[in-house]
């Protein structure tokens, strides 16, 4: 095993932190030999060099996983429970580790990473809890004619891969799961952020995970890994979160051998401002919705609609509190917003803003990245968004609200669902009554109503449309790694 070592590291973390591939329990170099470089966005620089792997590396992987898979499913729902509970508890305890690695390789703010640490975390100590409760049914036919026995079974070996934007939430969120269903795992992370991943493997062995039940193969050659894994017979799920884009060809390869697949892709999420609401709460609902993670999220609200009576108030107010807000390396103190996670991020980002400013939007804070090394874009607000800029159809994955007036709310309705995504939405508004009804007629998949957090690894997260099929968390998110098996049974 090899241990990342560069200006900027402290010792502890030169000592305790992987790069190599994690399969069958062992850290080994790519079988090629190669290596891709883990850059820090706040300055550009190279934090480490970590094993690419390649199509032999993805073959055993597979082998480790699918020779494991036998054991792991055959131990008691409780021994499960147990390793998933030290799991929790030695992300707890390595908390600090873990938030300086996310903030060194993805860019948020310490406070921000330790957030999601905790975040993170839960999975494993909620799906501890749900591994013992994970139960059948058992009936009398109605016809009277039999019994009817459900049992639930792991699916089998399960193809994990995971985004950049929360890289220790997003693996834990499918990886505790899958343990819990009694499942074996290969996680392909972003190749922005392999580290966390690998401490967490880390992690998962000391907590008693056996050897090959779950697998970390960093890989530049993302597309490699799939068509590698999609076409083994023995790999039996696909979870991927991501962009629909992607979403839409992994789909497309799965469906070739019918694989069970779970996605949570692209969002486009409104956030409505009823005539009603409470501005501070408005405000701050706003800048948790839109600000989590400088905007790179996939549930950021990207599209604001406030009624017309409301709208000067909130912009200004809104765009008073991004102004405010203090951008920089995440791992220093007083930072608010932190870098974009790579230059095509923020590229984007500009790209979108610039084209809305060139057909009239109006910026009234930010609109401009800041020059010098990083990827750091300012806290934009735009008000006066023509309808056909692009800002308003796609993800923005920014630090940028684009703010629209409505008067009608059926109309204002209709505008928010007139998108092709479908993953989250919020309401603002005093009349919870009248909230709850705006939320029920949005076309998504989770919802926020006088709060702008909305993540719980009890609640059931996923979209609507082409945000993605199946949940995560939950028991929900159990199921999705379960095959349901029916006994009819006669005595």
């Amino acid at each position: 095993m090899t241990s990342l070592f560069t200006a900027g590291i402290t010792a502890d973390l030169a000592t305790s932190v992987p790069t190599d591939l994690y399969i069958n329990g062992q850290w080994v170099p790519a079988a090629d030999g190669g290596k891709f470089a883990v850059l820090n966005p706040a300055n550009n620089q190279q934090l480490a060099s970590v094993a690419s792997a390649c199509e032999q590396d993805v073959l055993s992987a597979i082998d480790a996983a699918h020779k494991a898979a036998p054991g792991w499913a055959s131990i008691s729902p409780r021994a499960r429970s147990e390793v998933l509970r030290k799991a929790f508890e030695l992300m707890i305890e390595h908390k600090e580790v873990l938030a300086r690695l996310i903030s060194l390789e993805e860019g948020k703010t310490h406070a921000e990473a330790l957030g999601e640490v905790a975040y993170a975390a839960e999975f494993f100590r909620w799906y501890a809890e749900e591994t013992c409760r994970d139960q059948g049914t058992f009936m009398r036919a109605p016809s009277g004619a039999n019994n009817i026995l459900v049992k639930h079974q792991p699916v089998g070996v399960c193809l994990l891969i995971t985004p950049w934007n929360f890289p220790a939430a997003m693996g834990t969120r499918k990886i505790a799961p899958a343990l819990a269903a009694g499942c074996t795992t290969i996680l392909k992370p972003a190749s922005e952020t392999p580290l966390t991943a690998l401490y967490l493997a880390q992690l998962l062995e000391q907590a008693g995970v056996p050897a090959g039940v779950v697998n970390v193969i960093p890989s530049k050659r993302s597309s490699m890994v799939s068509e590698v894994s999609l076409s083994d017979l023995r790999v039996r799920k696909l979870s991927f979160t991501g962009s629909t884009e992607v979403g839409r060809l992994l789909l497309a390869k799965a469906s070739e051998r019918v694989v069970n697949c779970s996605m949570e892709l692209g969002g486009n999420a409104p956030f409505i401002v009823l005539e009603d609401a409470d501005m501070e709460v408005a405000v701050e609902s706003a800048m948790v919705a839109k600000m989590r993670n400088a905007g790179e999220s996939c549930i950021g609200a990207n599209r604001f609609y406030v009624h017309q009576t409301r709208a000067e108030e909130f912009s200004s107010r809104l765009a008073q509190a991004m102004s405010e807000l203090v951008l920089g390396d995440g791992m220093k103190e007083g930072v608010d917003v932190g870098p974009l996670v790579n230059a095509s991020t923020i590229n984007k980002v500009e790209q979108l803003v610039d084209q809305a400013v060139e057909l009239g939007a109006k910026v009234l804070t930010g609109g401009v990245r800041v020059a010098g090394p990083g990827f750091f874009y300012k806290p934009t607000v735009l008000v006066d968004i023509p309808n056909n800029a692009d800002i308003l159809r796609e993800e923005i994955f920014g630090p940028v609200a684009s703010i629209m007036t409505f008067i009608s709310e059926d109309e204002m309705i209709t505008a928010a669902n007139d998108t092709i995504f479908g993953l989250a939405a919020y309401v603002i508004g005093a009349n919870v009554g009248n909230a709850l009804a705006v939320a029920d007629k949005l076309e998504a998949g989770v919802l926020g109503v006088n709060r702008g957090f909305i993540s719980d690894p009890a609640a059931p997260f996923g979209g609507v449309k082409q945000s993605g099929i199946g949940r995560e968390g939950s028991q929900d998110g159990l199921h999705e790694f379960t095959e349901k098996k029916y006994i009819a049974i006669e005595w």
